[in-house]
């Protein structure tokens, strides 16, 4: 049985959007154009403005690349790099429109070749709870070229984090960022992937027939880069413009000023996109505008001789065909066959091709919320403490443990002596699955907050600080509470009889505070 896409193959032909192009306004709603590491805006050949990347990332070190004069792009002159720390994730915070979708393109450039170094740092790239992809720009850059990933990925909440994670799986160096795109699409592109389960990751986009430069902004609005595929022996132009269309991704109008044609009797074979891919379900979109108002084409379009689209009809106007989880495995070739010997040949000026993968799941969203308040009031917070809490699996803010269960909870927190100044907020309570808690050997300063919520809290090591005020007489009422420790700080008062006749717990409450009268050693 030929692979089934389980959503229906879609057809899409209406008016063509034009969209303004004012490239020193930037683009719609939310979106960044980020040069990382830059310590001033550049303006890049386009007209396209480059903010500074340092009010959204609160890690790394800026750093000024030795480059030759004459330099394209001035993106590539600078990067930022976070330090190598296993299993931590270093996270820019990106203000978002809830509910829609952003296309993101993070790019990295190490700097002109240079045998004798090292090879670049591999490392992961993460959005909000989820797991996108590893980078490795080893190969580009034994060639002195950027590498650049794009992904699409929906918002699912007003701040969008993009994450860089040292997988300690890879190499011993930390990870680095030139530059970072984020753009918000309009509602209508790629708006047949289900983004509540799956974000996409692009494979190709490409314009057939091209031997120019790779279309994108100002011609695309949404700054995609679509790349050149010249043939000669099946490439042709044409100056006719498509203003007939309302394609619901939104493709510029140029890409159907090239095309293949197949020769007169014979089908079209592309091996595109031209790498292999692994066995699994892609997003595909092809793109058709006639080269001649005359007569429309019909054909047939198969991919890896499976029927793709029967009996396609296209005109002048321009159409699309698309599927959103269409199964691909290997080397994959595109079919266009004509529909009968006497029918014009087929056809073809663009395509996409996006691999699906699954959104990740992430920290209740209680937790995360109480995880950010105790951040806020806390001073020398370790650098990872960005993005979700807890996702993905294996990058949990550094002293947090979470239960991956049917909610992802916050479990514990460890965070003996990391430095931390500041006090304890009271949102701690809300974090109603802890079982163990530890801020030994710090420096906070306040009271201990009330924390009768905490039901399942076992263990509270406080010791070594300079908490003020009294003992809450609600720690006695915790009944899970096994081990107290709350030694060497600045409390004072009696310690609640609730506390000293609690059955099974062990406790110390000396040397240090000023208790009256003493409690028991």
């Amino acid at each position: 049985m030929p692979p089934q896409p389980p959503l229906p193959l879609l057809v899409a032909a209406a008016l063509f959007l034009l969209l303004p192009l004012d490239a020193a306004q930037g683009f719609r709603g939310f979106s960044y154009l980020l040069n990382c590491g830059a310590a001033s805006p550049t303006t890049d050949r386009r007209g396209l403005r480059w903010l500074p990347d340092a009010p959204y990332v609160s890690a790394g070190v800026p750093r000024a690349l030795p480059l030759p004069g004459g330099l394209l792009d001035p993106t590539l002159a600078t990067l930022r790099s976070f330090p190598h720390r296993p299993g931590a994730k270093f996270c820019y915070a990106l203000p978002v429109d809830r509910n829609r979708r952003y296309l993101l393109r993070p790019t990295f450039f190490y700097g002109a070749p240079d045998p004798s170094a090292p090879p670049p740092p591999v490392f992961d790239l993460i959005v909000d709870g989820t797991f996108w992809t590893g980078v490795n720009t080893t190969e580009d850059s034994l060639t002195g070229s950027a590498s650049s990933y794009e992904g699409v990925f929906p918002a699912r909440g007003r701040n969008m984090s993009f994450c860089l994670g040292v997988n300690p799986d890879y190499t011993d160096a930390g990870p680095f960022i030139s530059a970072l795109q984020v753009i918000q699409l309009d509602d209508s592109v790629y708006n047949a992937t289900d983004f509540g389960i799956s974000a996409m990751g692009l494979i190709a986009r490409t314009k057939f027939g091209s031997t120019g430069d790779i279309e994108r902004y100002p011609d695309d609005s949404f700054d995609r880069y679509w790349q050149p595929f010249p043939d000669s022996k099946h490439a042709v132009t044409s100056t006719h413009n498509v203003t007939s269309a309302d394609f619901w991704n939104l493709p510029p109008p140029d890409v159907f000023n090239t095309a293949f044609v197949a020769e007169q009797d014979a089908p079209l074979v592309l091996q595109w996109p031209p790498i292999p891919l692994q066995n699994d379900s892609y997003y595909v979109a092809l793109y058709f505008a006639d080269t001649s108002s005359e007569n429309p084409r019909t054909f047939d379009v198969y991919i890896n001789d499976y029927l793709f689209y029967k009996g396609l009809n296209v005109t002048s106007a321009g159409l699309s065909v698309f599927a959103t989880q269409w199964v691909l495995s290997g080397l994959t070739r595109v079919i266009l066959t004509p529909a009968s010997p006497s029918a014009l040949p087929p056809i073809i000026n663009a395509g996409e091709v996006f691999g699906l993968f699954s959104v990740g799941r992430l920290t209740l969203p209680r937790d995360a919320l109480a995880m950010e308040s105790i951040k806020k009031i806390l001073q020398n917070i370790p650098e990872d403490w960005n993005g979700d809490p807890c996702m993905p699996a294996g990058y949990a803010w550094t002293g947090v443990t979470c239960d991956e269960g049917s909610r992802i909870r916050v479990i514990s927190l460890n965070f003996s002596s990391m430095g931390l100044a500041g006090s304890l907020s009271p949102e701690i309570a809300k974090l109603t699955a802890l079982t163990d808690i530890s801020f030994a050997n710090n420096s906070l300063s306040g009271p201990i907050p009330n924390l009768i919520n905490l039901r399942r809290l076992q263990r509270l090591h406080l010791q070594d600080n300079k908490l003020n005020g009294t003992v809450p007489q609600t720690l006695g009422m915790t009944n899970a509470l096994s081990e107290l420790f709350l030694q060497n700080n600045e409390l004072f008062g009696s310690v609640p009889q609730n506390l000293l006749n609690k059955p099974g717990l062990t406790y110390k409450f000396l040397p240090g505070n000023h208790f009256s009268p003493q409690p028991p050693q």
